[in-house]
């Protein structure tokens, strides 16, 4: 659990990890430098229980508190957790026993219940709604261009992986995305067990509200270099690659591809006015025109809410199969 200035939320997130079904656990408490009494608490509260065990980390910022507790954790498997949220009393237990039982699995994750107001945060709450679709490791993979598929404080995963494939990484990019991201390529499996085990809390301080790492451009950044990697391993490049969408902003978010040797031959657009147009010297073709599926290779990058579901019918219509013909990567 990486905690900074936490002191007003701390308890509460504390409290439930002592109240798990599980016995065998320890809460590895991780300061990043704060400015409050948060470390002093962390230090009271660990005499009440000797599980806690707080720590300073080594240097400034979350993938340094996060990598720290890595390091210091001795079980067989590694839950995290923040300072504002909650953990369901078997949510450990509930885990720990599905890695048991799953060998195949690496990472495993839970539904999570939104501790918010969804008017003000409706953004946020939709979010979570579209992550609890998200189950089995075939659907967590196939959408994982989208957005992150896992709620960062849901999940556990096996002790050796860092050691395996790395730990967290620093950059102009959400660290934990990038560490599913780069999991995934290498092969991990992840799935979610199927119960509401944790209330992930919209903190007006969260650093996706905070931190330009989480801004939307970084996401776009992260994952084209992971699409572009996944499209050499997986497509034959002689099948062209059409993004859906030709609006502006996508245009300029998918480009982001091209920076890392992948040919973007055109767009589809449903608005006919973009049909008469070409951008960069690529046509735009509407979904009736859609070639033979073997002949191309389709994006789906159009955010607007409820696009993703149409842009899957047609292409289901047309044909296509997802993760065969075309993927959804926004």
């Amino acid at each position: 659990m990486p905690v900074r200035n936490a002191s007003e939320t701390l308890e509460r997130a504390i409290a439930s990890i002592c109240s798990q079904t599980l016995s065998e656990w320890e809460l590895i408490a991780v300061d990043d430098f704060s400015e409050d009494h948060t470390f002093s608490l962390l230090e009271e509260l660990s005499k009440t229980n000797v599980r806690i065990r707080p720590v300073k980390s080594k240097s400034r910022g979350i993938v340094s508190a996060l990598n720290t507790g890595i390091e210091l954790a001795r079980g067989r498997f590694v839950a995290r957790m923040d300072a504002d949220d909650y953990s369901h009393p078997d949510r450990l237990e509930t885990q720990a026993e599905f890695l048991a039982a799953h060998p195949q699995i690496g990472v495993v994750a839970c539904l999570v219940r939104f501790g918010g107001d969804r008017l003000r945060s409706t953004g946020f709450a939709l979010h979570v709604d579209w992550l609890n679709t998200l189950l089995s490791h075939e659907q967590i993979s196939l959408n994982r261009f989208v957005e992150s598929p896992l709620a960062h404080p849901s999940v556990m995963f096996r002790r050796e992986l860092p050691g395996r494939f790395g730990g967290y990484r620093e950059g102009d990019f959400p660290e934990d995305y990038e560490l599913w991201l780069r999991w995934l390529e290498a092969g991990v499996r992840i799935a979610k067990v199927p119960r509401e085990l944790l209330i992930w809390h919209d903190s007006p301080n969260r650093l996706s509200r905070t931190d330009p790492r989480y801004r939307a451009e970084a996401f776009y950044k992260c994952k084209a270099e992971y699409i572009a990697r996944w499209l050499q391993a997986n497509v034959v490049m002689s099948r062209r690659i059409l993004i859906w969408g030709a609006g502006r902003e996508t245009r300029l978010r998918a480009e982001y591809l091209t920076k890392h040797g992948v040919e973007i031959n055109g767009y589809i657009d449903i608005d006919p006015k973009k049909q008469m147009r070409r951008f960069r010297n690529r046509p735009v073709i509407g979904p009736e025109a859609l070639p033979p599926s073997n002949d191309v290779f389709v994006l789906g990058y159009v955010s607007k809410r409820g696009a993703r579901e149409l842009i899957r019918a047609r292409l289901a219509d047309a044909g296509y199969a997802e993760g065969r013909d075309f993927l959804m990567a926004a």
